[in-house]
């Protein structure tokens, strides 16, 4: 079962519904107020107070409207963490998109609008609300391991719903060329795969180094090349279901699936694919995921990374800062810049980035149809143990996602990196 924290306004005596709100939903109201004046939304409340536009037919085209339905809880929520408590309002169910209002798209704004909706003397008090990553998500050796089981090892049957039937859990890329509607996503995912591996030069004969097996499809795919592939996974689900594949394709001779972490790998590899792996790593410990990588690289070797990012400037406002997506979805994950990747490997390492492929609107695209796919699939999701509230956690996460990379706060990028001498 999930559940959302009460705030201590809304627990105990506090909790009768005439109770006057506490201080910090109180301020959080009008901070609320002064934000929403800045993003093109509409918020309504059942009493008839409004957020933003005050007359919705005189709102411009396109502009979301969302809808409050427990004011005092949303705005205690709020109060008490500014950071989180938007999503964990959501999961309560005490606010929702308007009838017809597409949960994606009514979040677009917000991610729009995230580098200017808060006032400049607003952020400079964001460091005595906002929490820290807490101690225990930090990605040591054990912590790794439970932090990536905590997301991946929810259910096999959960992800097979809403994934493709090649069960890649990572972006599409998409043929800008051709209409998306008559692309499928499996067709998409395997041109990822491919691009992957193009990049990293895999062939008949090629030592690959996988570092995030995932349920085994690249794996199972540079394999079918002639490659020789060892994966390395914390998940004990994934690993499971990666040999099964892996056994029923016949390819268990040149595939070597392994629950290992990627600090403890040896050997040497003619080539490196890690795909959206990085962001599980930790900030603490990126120069000691691209000095695993340098040591395992064969001379002349190719590694290709590829990683969600963000502009280096947001990288550095927020990298210390304990986020909704790190509470519920991806403990112990920092989502890095292309500059910081850059850093770590010129101050750790002797690889360079020597190239990118950019497709952030494939990935908008990818969350688009799991979100749908997720939500046509719920009664069978259902049925696995999963109650209402991670209905709700898991359709804010795909679509706080998507409007992420919808807008271009966020990326996505295969980045090639190769040995730098001299």
């Amino acid at each position: 079962m999930s559940t959302v924290p009460t705030p201590s306004c809304l627990a105990g005596p506090g909790a009768r519904p005439d109770a006057r709100p506490c201080v910090r939903a109180r301020l959080a109201r009008v901070l609320a107020g002064r934000v929403v004046r800045r993003v093109p939304v509409r918020v309504e409340s059942p009493g008839g107070a409004v957020l933003g536009w005050p007359d919705r037919a005189a709102a411009p085209d396109g502009v979301p409207v969302l809808q409050i339905v427990r004011p005092r809880a949303f705005f205690a929520r709020l109060g008490h963490a500014p950071k989180i408590g938007f999503g964990e309002a959501y999961m309560a169910g005490d606010w929702r998109p308007a009838p017809g209002v597409d949960l994606g798209v009514a979040l677009r704004p917000f991610a729009a609008s995230i580098t200017h909706a808060v006032p400049a003397w607003m952020q400079r008090l964001r460091g005595l609300v906002e929490e820290r990553l807490p101690a225990h998500q930090r990605n040591t050796l054990h912590g790794a391991r439970r932090n990536i089981q905590a997301h991946y090892d929810l259910s096999n049957d959960l992800f097979a719903a809403f994934l493709d039937p090649s069960l890649t859990y990572s972006s599409a890329l998409f043929d800008d060329d051709r209409p998306l509607a008559g692309q499928g996503l499996e067709e998409a995912q395997l041109r990822k795969v491919d691009a992957a591996l193009d990049a990293a030069g895999v062939g008949p004969g090629t030592r690959l180094l996988e570092i995030g097996t995932g349920w085994g499809t690249l794996a199972l795919r540079a394999a079918e090349r002639g490659a020789h592939v060892t994966t390395l996974t914390l998940s004990d689900e994934q690993a499971r279901l990666a040999r099964e594949r892996v056994a029923a394709a016949g390819l268990t001779e040149r595939v070597d699936v392994r629950l290992q972490d990627y600090r403890e790998a040896a050997g040497t590899f003619d080539a490196v694919v890690s795909i959206e792996m990085i962001e599980a790593v930790g900030e603490e410990y990126w120069p000691t995921y691209f000095a695993a990588i340098d040591r395992l690289l064969a001379p002349g070797g190719t590694a290709v990374v590829q990683s969600i990012l963000m502009a280096h400037d947001r990288y550095l406002a927020t990298r210390r800062s304990f986020s909704w997506i790190q509470k519920y979805i991806f403990p112990g994950g920092i989502i890095p810049s292309t500059r910081a990747i850059e850093q770590a490997t010129v101050a750790h390492t002797s690889l360079r980035v020597v190239g990118s492929r950019h497709f952030g609107a494939s990935y908008a695209e990818t969350l688009r149809r799991w979100r749908a796919q997720f939500d046509a699939a719920w009664p069978q999701v259902r049925e696995l143990g999963f109650d209402e509230t991670f209905r709700r956690m898991w359709e804010f996460y795909l679509a706080y996602s998507e409007s992420g990379f919808a807008t271009g706060y966020l990326d996505v990028a295969q980045l090639r990196l190769r040995r730098v001498t001299g």
